[in-house]
Order: structure tokens, then sequence, then C-alpha cells
């Protein structure tokens, strides 16, 4: 299993609490009631044991949402997930409570898209500029299925590692538990340790 030193794992940790606080900011404005969200926690497993904790019912279904990037040093595929019966309450709150269960249903995949979109593109746009690292992103696409069925889609092994950052998402009178999996290979978690340990110094320095 691959391994951060502390320092690289806390200072991976800030870099994305960063972009969940972009995020956050964005959709407050967007649902239209302040939006909070927790600091993200951060695990590295394979994507087998990823897969059987986010499903831990065996055919739970999951919404996801779902990007590529691409850059010089960092290329992952990045999915955003939700419990497919939260992910229509997030519509709810997107459109107003004033529409039925199959309208909701209908825009759910346009709603969700934007959220992703924002979501990861906040999460990632940060780590690439703390960086100094450009980043290519895909349009979002949306997917319904198992945890495994969502980790499966891009061609990932059940061994490759996978980036975890598990998000609590509060509202004034709404929990929400999401997760952003980033599978990534050996290579590029090798590569990123460089570019962590220059943020570091910088910060420290």
């Amino acid at each position: 299993m691959f391994d951060f030193t502390e320092l690289q794992y806390d200072a991976l940790s800030e870099i994305f609490n960063i972009g969940v606080g972009h995020a956050a900011c964005a959709l407050s404005e967007i649902l239209n009631e302040e939006m909070r969200m927790s600091v993200p926690k951060l695990t590295f497993q394979n994507r087998a044991n990823i897969a059987s904790k986010i499903g831990n019912e065996k055919e739970k279904r999951i919404c996801g949402v779902r990007q590529s990037f691409e850059g010089e040093f960092f290329n992952t595929d990045a999915i955003l997930m939700f419990p497919e019966e939260q992910s229509l309450e997030i519509v709810r709150l997107m459109v107003g409570g004033s529409l039925s269960q199959q309208e909701l249903t209908e825009m759910e995949q346009e709603a969700m898209s934007e959220i992703g979109n924002i979501i990861l593109n906040a999460c990632v746009g940060v780590l690439a500029d703390m960086l100094k690292n450009d980043l290519q992103s895909s349009l979002p696409s949306y997917h319904i299925g198992t945890s495994n069925d969502l980790l499966s889609i891009y061609g990932s092994h059940a061994d490759d590692i996978v980036l975890m950052l598990h998000i609590d998402i509060a509202l004034e009178k709404h929990q929400i538990e999401g997760n952003v999996a980033f599978v990534l290979d050996m290579t590029t978690l090798q590569d990123i340790r460089p570019h962590l340990d220059h943020y570091i110094s910088e910060m420290i320095g």
C-alpha cells in the first residue's frame, strides 16, 4: 500500500480542504442556502476496498459524476458519489420543492452533473494551482449503479490505488454524505511527491 509522509499527507489534506471551501461557496449561491463541507478525510486504498466501503449494501445504488483530468504529471479519473436518494434531495434543493418526483428524476442528470463539475473542478483546480500544474478536464458524465460498477467504468483494476476524499455536506435542514474518488496509478503518486515537498518548503519558508 502506498503511503505519503505525515507532512505530505497534511499538505494534500490542506490543498483539498481549500478546494472544498471554494466548492461550498459556489454551491451556497446555487442553492440559496449556506452550505458547509467538512474537512475531507483522505485515505489511500485499492479500488475493491473503496467500492466495498461505499456500497456496504451489495445492491445499493450510487449516483456518480465522473470527469477525467490530464496534466504534465497528474492524470486521474475523478468521480463524485452520493447515495441515489440523497442525489434527488440535492436536485430538490436546487430547483425548489414544487416539482413532482418524476420531474425531479428527469432533471437529476443535468443537476447532478453541474454539482459534480463544481466540486470536482474545485478540488482538482486547487491541487493544480498549488502544485503549479495545468490540467485539462473532460465534460462531466453521469452514471448510476453500485459503487463497484461506478469505479469499474474507468478500466481500473481491483488493486489500483484510489485516493478517497470523504466529505460531509451540511445545510440548515439536511445532512448529506458524499465521496470523491481519484483513480491513480503508482507513477502518478510518485510524481506528485516532489511537488508536494516543494509546496511544503514554500509554506514553511
